[in-house]
């Protein structure tokens, strides 16, 4: 037995030991590709072949291995029971299957008498895996290409369990559905049984050209994670309804790599000192062309709690639920809520270490004062090594590059600090008064040829009338003014957004916008959840009511498809864009736009245009910028030049967004002052920017597999509250790549969330008043809703008859509006 090793790492003037190789033991036979086993305070391993030693994890020097001796053939799998009174072992070999009582084993050897176990099994064959149901009433043996479910008190087969074409590699209980387990197996599928009756639930079809060689049940999202022979994770659902949904599929290599890449774009990279190394592009090159393969051999709960204990992140993604990965040459850390990599460890980056590639590994699910032990055997040699690392110093060393960005810039969603005098939001005095000026210009008018104060309309301003509805707008807007004393006094006596509430799930109602299918380009609620405002792609915009009765309020001057449409924060006003490269203000109260900015002052089209800084600005995205507008808006009009506009806007200032060809979307909040304006390229980047500084705060690479074509911020409404730190959350979505929930604070993802089919059509996206339910389109003509502390998608929303493109919610009440391809808007209720 060799001596131990101790590996340091310092930070801050304080010594953290990561690993700390804590014994190693040597065998006179290989013991790779054996499967291990640690518990809360113990280890299990073969020595020399057939001896089954047992390690006490304490540091109390008076305990000793146990050593326990009963098979004739070689140990090749290990499992630890559920219970800790009494603790159970079950060693198999080709000869035995044997389960030990640890307490009874240790009593006789203090009585100086040999330990024995009770044989449960004999002859199965060449046993990968076992494991203990969660009573302890039963263990399930993977011998060749058959499950053999044991009683573990006497020898006798409950069941034998046969499907499998290939040796079954692992085998694990569902612990919320009685009588189910799940197994993988080297035929690369993986099978779902009720092992009390033998029948076989359900079985997959081939998941990857690799063997899947680990499973892991996850209890808490009801899913299953299998590892391959290739580095890939695949990981399904296990919600009843969901029929077994590949939720998402990691392949960890990659997921290295863009970690390194963060890390080594940090800006804080160098001040770091005294690490076990600094990773540079050469070594990962290196490491790619020395691993052929990459197994992942063993997938285990990841305990940060004494991490977590010294963090207070909120809702971030340090805080979710983690895995241990364990392959032929590291460790990996990876996060269940946006499934990236939160650390590596690497056997070889520390060269004291006896081991460097493991045959097979096994690992403690539960930390004991920050520290877990891990139990690897040589690929190459006759060794056994017992580690103990510590998780909080390994992901203090790495995730502290990753974590200070968006705190030390101090990016918030919410305006918490007075507005510069520099500030392009800052309106100048000059400014003011230019609009002042033409207010007045405007008082003297020239009289009319005739006597009469007003002259009869020859019908020139009158709405145009369209064959799709041929809509009376005119009467439908009669009395403006009594409209909005209506409209605000529904607004006071509104009642606050239900926060307990379930999503709206239940289909209410359906109408077609057009005569001829045609797609619903853009849709969006008016801040009192009055209206709904949606964009055609045959040019026209329409306004709604909120529950979709009634004829619409036709808006036309448009020469192009309309991509985005935005409400004022005061509700009476409309503002669009279209590929015709003109964008339009629309009063509510009127058909005729009050403003329009045409062809001439843009070259390129206006991909999204909105309202800005409560009403107070125009902003909009056009080529590889986004441009800041003030206006001024008069739709009064006089009777001998009512074709003159006397609307004004004014350009304030450019923002150019690095290395990109095309702003691909873009987002700011207008309910509440906020600086932040959020900017997403083709080159598949996010940009921050800060427009208080008026300049770029921050930059996101790689959001994406492809370019984001929506960005949704958790805005809430004034008819839901939300905690502070919740406004500072927002959504990214790109064609073939799901939804990630990013934290502006931290600009990292914080949970992805995956189920939805969107592979050729840009589907929407959009987050319900109270922050808690996420909805989006589907190509397989649904809608699906999300839960954000889930990753898998709670409701799925069925009826449509083409691709959903655009979901939207309504900001005073629990109700969701669908649209789709066709020209269709279905809309959901509680």
């Amino acid at each position: 037995m060799e001596s131990p090793v101790d590996l340091c790492f310092t930070e801050d003037g304080c010594s953290n030991n990561i690993v700390l190789e804590k014994q190693v033991f040597q065998s006179k036979v290989p013991e790779s590709h054996v499967q291990l086993a640690c518990s809360l305070h113990y280890c299990a391993f073969p020595l020399n072949g057939n001896e089954l030693c047992i390690w006490n994890t304490t540091d109390d020097p008076n305990h000793q291995p146990l050593h326990l001796i009963g098979h004739h053939h070689s140990i090749t799998a290990l499992a630890f029971g559920s219970k800790v009174d009494p603790l159970l072992i079950c060693s198999a070999s080709r000869d035995y299957v044997i389960v030990w009582n640890l307490d009874e084993c240790m009593k006789k050897v203090l009585q100086g008498l040999m330990p024995e176990g009770i044989v449960i099994g004999t002859l199965l064959g060449m046993v990968l895996y076992v494991r203990f149901s969660p009573d302890d009433q039963t263990v399930a043996v993977c011998a060749g290409n058959r499950i053999y479910m044991l009683n573990a008190k006497d020898e006798a087969i409950l069941a034998e369990l046969e499907g499998h074409l290939a040796p079954v590699t692992a085998a694990e209980f569902c612990t919320w559905e009685k009588n189910i387990l799940i197994s993988v197996s080297e035929d690369r599928s993986f099978k779902v049984w009720d092992y009390c009756t033998g029948l076989l639930i359900y079985q997959s079809a081939v998941i990857t050209a690799f063997p899947l060689l680990s499973l892991y049940i996850d209890e808490e999202n009801k899913q299953i994670i299998t590892g391959c022979a290739d580095g890939q994770l695949w990981i399904f659902s296990l919600i009843s309804g969901h029929q077994y949904r590949c939720v998402v599929h990691i392949n960890v290599k990659k997921e290295r790599e863009k970690f390194y890449n963060k890390i080594r774009k940090s800006e804080q990279l160098d001040e770091l000192q005294n690490t076990s190394k600094v990773y540079t592009p050469n070594d990962i090159r290196e490491e790619e062309t020395v691993e052929t393969t990459f197994p992942v051999l063993r997938i285990e709960h990841c305990d940060k709690s004494a991490y977590l204990s010294n963090k207070g992140h909120g809702f971030s993604a340090v805080n979710a639920q983690c895995l241990w990965i364990g392959s032929s040459t590291s460790l990996f850390i990876i996060n269940m809520a946006n499934f990236e990599l939160e650390a590596v460890l690497h056997y070889r980056d520390y060269s004291a270490l006896s081991i460097q590639f493991a045959g097979s590994c096994a690992l403690m699910k539960k930390a004991v004062s920050g520290r877990v032990f891990c139990l690897l055997t040589s690929m190459f040699e006759n060794r056994i090594a017992l580690l103990e690392i510590n998780v909080a110093a390994l992901l203090r060393s790495q995730q502290s590059e990753l974590l200070v960005t968006g705190r030390e810039k101090g990016l918030s969603a919410i305006a918490n600090y007075s507005l510069l005098p520099t500030s392009p939001l800052c309106l100048k005095k000059e400014t003011t008064k230019f609009v002042k000026k033409k207010g007045k210009m405007s008082v003297i008018k020239d009289q009319p040829l005739v006597f009469h104060s007003k002259i009869k309309s020859s019908g020139y301003t009158s709405s145009p009338q369209m064959n799709m509805f041929s809509p009376k707008t005119s009467a439908k807007r009669n009395n403006s003014s009594t409209s909005k004393c209506k409209r605000s006094f529904k607004l006071r006596n509104y009642e606050e957004y239900p926060l307990a509430n379930s999503p709206p799930t239940k289909f209410e109602r359906q109408i077609i916008v057009a005569d001829k299918p045609t797609s619903v380009c853009c849709i969006q609620y008016s801040g009192d959840g009055e209206f709904l405002a949606c964009g055609l792609a045959d040019k026209t915009l329409l306004a709604f009511n909120s529950n979709l009765t009634g004829t619409p309020t036709v808006y036309s001057g448009h020469d192009g498809a309309v991509n985005s449409v935005g409400w004022s924060h005061d509700n009476n006003w409309l503002v669009s864009s279209s590929e015709d490269r003109t964008l339009r203000i629309w009063s509510v109260s009127s058909a005729e736009p009050a403003l329009c900015l045409g062809k001439e002052m843009f070259h390129k089209s206006i991909r999204s245009a909105q309202f800005y800084y409560i009403d107070t600005f125009i902003l909009l995205s056009c080529g590889a910028e986004f441009q800041l507008l003030r206006y001024y808006l008069d739709t009064s009009k006089d009777e001998m030049k009512r074709y003159r506009n006397k609307s004004i806007c004014k350009s304030v200032q450019k923002f150019p967004m690095a290395s990109t060809v095309e702003i691909t979307s873009l987002s700011a909040v207008n309910e509440f002052y906020s600086y932040i304006v959020l900017a997403a390229g083709s080159n598949r980047a996010l940009e921050v920017f800060d427009l208080n500084a008026g300049c770029s705060a921050a930059v996101i690479p790689d959001v994406h597999s492809r370019s984001v074509h929506q960005i949704c911020q958790n805005k809430g409404s004034a008819f839901s509250t939300q905690c502070y730190e919740a406004y500072n959350l927002f959504l990214t979505t790109a064609i073939g790549d799901g939804i990630k929930l990013w934290d502006l604070r931290t600009l990292r993802c914080e949970r992805r969330f995956e189920g939805h089919s969107s592979r050729c059509h840009p589907c929407g996206i959009a987050v319900s008043p109270c922050g808690q339910f996420i909805a989006c389109g589907s190509e397989d003509k649904c809608a699906y809703i999300y839960e954000n502390h889930s990753s898998t998608y709670s409701h799925k929303l069925t009826g449509h008859t083409e691709s959903v493109i655009n979901v939207a919610f309504s900001p005073s009440s629990p109700q969701l509006i669908t649209a789709t391809l066709d020209g269709k808007m279905l809309l959901f209720l509680p």
